[in-house]
């Protein structure tokens, strides 16, 4: 077999193992290594929230580099270390040189720290970021309940201001999965929002 044929022959295994659903092709456009982890971060956890499972993820070999250099698939593998920090990734594998394989965590991953207690907590007034106060009643409802459920399976008590400091936490971590040229950014969050509920109920 010519080592274009084979190489065919890979793609044609990874496009039945993933599908379009589940592949991030950052080759094709060749971005820049900033703007490759900006297309990836979002892509990644709008993924997790759809619990897509394992994904693919093609960078290229950075041969087209200056130098020869694979700045996207450094800038890349050091996106793939933060996101395993915030409960994003569970795991990475090398697929090809081009491309990984990720496993996603589970959704409460995202959720798992335990929030501290607040000192003087019915004297401490709340503050919300300005994109939270931006939000409508719906929306400000959902993450409101998401946060309860959180709380609840985390063994926290819903205080009044631990229920907001979550609210808060929650807001940030998913705002982060809607992609910046969302048209309806607050429709997407609350689909967001449902579906990490979701998550909580089905475990």
């Amino acid at each position: 077999m010519t080592r274009t044929a084979h190489i065919r022959l890979h793609r044609a295994f990874d496009e039945a193992r993933f599908g379009p659903a589940r592949t991030l092709d950052l080759r094709a456009s060749m971005p820049s290594a900033a703007e490759a982890a900006r297309r990836a971060e979002p892509w990644l956890r709008e993924r997790q929230m759809a619990r897509a499972g394992d994904v693919l993820v093609i960078t290229g070999r950075g041969k087209g580099s200056p130098g020869g250099i694979a700045v996207v698939r450094e800038a890349i593998r050091k996106l793939f270390g933060t996101l395993k920090r915030k409960g994003v990734i569970a795991a990475v594998a090398e697929h090809t040189a081009g491309s990984f394989v990720v496993t996603l965590a589970p959704v409460r991953a995202l959720f798992e720290t335990v929030p501290r207690s607040r000192s003087n907590d019915a004297r401490v007034k709340p503050v919300d970021p300005k994109e939270l106060r931006a939000l409508g009643a719906p929306t400000r409802a959902l993450l409101r309940s998401l946060a309860e459920r959180s709380l609840d399976v985390l063994g926290a008590p819903r205080t009044e201001g631990l229920v907001h400091d979550e609210m808060v936490r929650q807001f940030s971590i998913l705002s982060s999965a809607v992609a910046p040229d969302e048209t309806d950014r607050e429709g997407r969050l609350q689909f967001l929002v449902e579906a990490a509920r979701d998550a909580f109920d089905d475990d």
